[in-house]
């Protein structure tokens, strides 16, 4: 238990069932576990010693040979490291922490546990890793707010982290516009207090979450790191473009070695009920009218966990001195695509309704992810298809109808939740 205010380790208790699939399209549905990566010490993330795969829908044949990686990039630092992972009880930090444990490192988690979603699912999540780390020396859980600055001056002074994973942010366009102070708390305030006490602590690697919301209304088929993204169309991304903005002021003024993830519509087993993926997954499996916003015709590059973890740690293992990296698939996936690949796994039929289009969306996504493979290695393997029959697969496992503890994903987000929905989740067992 650690010895100042807000800052107590998580109890062990029980691992959450979780999906066992890890096939692609045409591979058989009796396969590993898909959360499972190498757990050889110290790995340079998943691809550095062998070829790189290409997800099955990434249309990259005008690239012919695909190219080698940049002589002048960054090597990968192999040690042990101990890493602070904020925002670790949340659907991407929790994931980050899982496969850094795996692979020797150790893990500080910190978070506030806000309430943006049911945080029960945050209370599963920690536990979940608890119970598959009991030992103390190889993770420590914090609560607390890393605004506060007494908190998070006697977290370093504890820990000394020496590589930070900053993942806690407030998320969700919608919200931001009806609170938008909130985001400037969390999202700048922390990110620059973070960065203060990074420099002052000596930290050998900085990597945040960004988003690609930061590109705004942008016409540009494929989003480049190279594009402007000064225009900005709501408080949450003018907030992660103001982190963009510190981050390099930070490096400037102090050599702090920062990289930022601009992240694509991240999904998969265990994501935010406030997000699209399992609201149309647990609408059309239950029969239930879903809200579709526009004609069908708006897309996103929708990323799977599994890559984005990948590139996170990419990320981490390479000190760039400052570098602003797409985490995407690559190719960007219709709405109307998208529910007709929802009903084809979930075997129904959805009930739409047709919406108006919401203010702050913006009609696209698509990642140039060119940069990020050439400096990071990074590439996406996991094809959206395949991605959602196993978000559907844990779904249908983890979910009951009869029982369990409650999760309304129209109350999510502070109630700005898009698609009214209704599901039940199977809680931990305390051990």
């Amino acid at each position: 238990m650690k010895n100042f205010p807000g800052s107590e380790s998580m109890p062990t208790l029980a691992i959450l069932d979780e999906d066992s699939s890890s096939s692609g399209d045409d591979t058989p549905t009796t396969t590993p576990n898909p959360r499972a990566r190498t757990t050889v010490a110290h790995a340079a993330s998943m691809a550095d010693m062998a070829g790189l795969s290409l997800s099955d829908d990434d249309d990259s044949s005008e690239e012919g040979e695909r190219r080698a990686p940049r002589a002048n990039t960054v090597p990968p630092h192999m040690g042990h490291k101990k890493v602070l992972v904020t925002g670790g009880a949340g659907f991407v930090g929790s994931n980050v922490a899982e496969q850094l444990l795996a692979r020797g490192d150790d893990v500080v988690i910190v978070d506030e546990m806000n309430d943006y979603y049911d945080v029960r699912i945050k209370e599963n999540n920690l536990r979940r890793l608890r119970e598959m780390y009991p030992e103390d020396k190889r993770l420590a859980i914090y609560r607390g707010d890393i605004c506060d600055e007494d908190f998070m001056l006697q977290l370093f002074e504890k820990e000394r982290p020496q590589w930070v994973c900053h993942m806690a942010a407030r998320a969700g366009v919608r919200p931001s516009i009806q609170d938008p102070f909130v985001y400037i708390h969390s999202n700048i305030r922390g990110t620059t207090h973070l960065m203060e006490l990074s420099h002052k602590f000596g930290v050998k690697n900085f990597v945040f979450a960004s988003s690609s919301s930061v590109y705004g209304g942008s016409k540009s088929t494929f989003f480049s790191e190279d594009e402007n993204v000064d225009n900005p169309v709501s408080p949450y991304a003018a907030s992660k473009k103001a982190c963009e903005l510190l981050a390099y002021t930070y490096h400037h003024l102090y050599n702090l070695n920062v990289s930022g993830l601009r992240f694509f519509t991240v999904y998969g087993p265990r994501g935010r009920p406030d997000m699209a993926p399992f609201k149309f997954i647990d609408r059309v499996s239950r029969g239930l009218e879903l809200q579709q916003f526009g004609d069908g015709s708006s897309s996103r590059d929708y990323t799977y966990i599994d890559d984005i973890v990948d590139g996170v740690l990419r990320a981490i293992d390479r000190p760039n001195k400052y570098e602003m990296f797409n985490l995407g698939k690559g190719s960007g996936t219709s709405l109307k695509e998208f529910l007709d690949i929802v009903q084809s796994h979930v075997g129904k039929k959805a009930i739409i309704k047709i919406m108006p289009d919401q203010p702050g969306d913006v009609p696209y996504t698509c990642a140039d992810v060119s940069k990020a493979y050439d400096l990071l290695g990074y590439r996406a393997t996991v094809p959206f298809s395949e991605g959602i029959r196993r978000t559907v697969d844990w779904y249908m496992n983890d979910y009951g109808k009869n029982s369990g503890s409650c999760i309304e994903p129209e109350t999510q987000a502070n109630g700005m939740g898009r698609a009214p929905s209704f599901a039940e989740i199977r809680e931990a067992v305390n051990a």
